[in-house]
């Protein structure tokens, strides 16, 4: 089992998710979160001085898959995503351990789905 982390542009959402519907990829967990990389941010001018934002608005989605399901995943979201200019985002790929379903008691991949 691993977790599939993408921190992806807010925009890029809809596209992403229908992607990962389309590789029978439907549970997910999604978050607004806020960072910087090579975008570096930006300048701004508001009231008179000059502001450097440099968190930028960015989505985290977390999901958690079992080993034959992460290339598909990972193929979904980058296909989906990718824009060619700075700022599309990053995939990490990290292994779990272990899953327990509360509602049943499930364990493992089972727990998964």
């Amino acid at each position: 089992m691993k977790m599939v982390i993408a921190i992806i542009r807010p925009e890029s959402l809809d596209n992403v998710k229908q992607a990962l519907f389309n590789a029978e990829i439907h549970k997910m967990t999604v978050s607004p979160v806020r960072g910087c990389g090579q975008q570096k941010g930006y300048t701004e001018n508001y009231r008179g001085s000059i502001k450097t934002i440099n968190l930028l608005p960015k989505i985290r989605i977390e999901i958690v898959v079992n080993d034959s399901f992460v290339k598909p995943t990972i193929d979904a979201i980058i296909s989906s995503a990718r824009s060619g200019n700075i700022g599309d985002g990053k995939i990490f790929v990290m292994p779990v351990e272990e899953v327990y379903r509360i509602r049943t008691g499930e364990t493992g991949s089972e727990a998964i789905g």
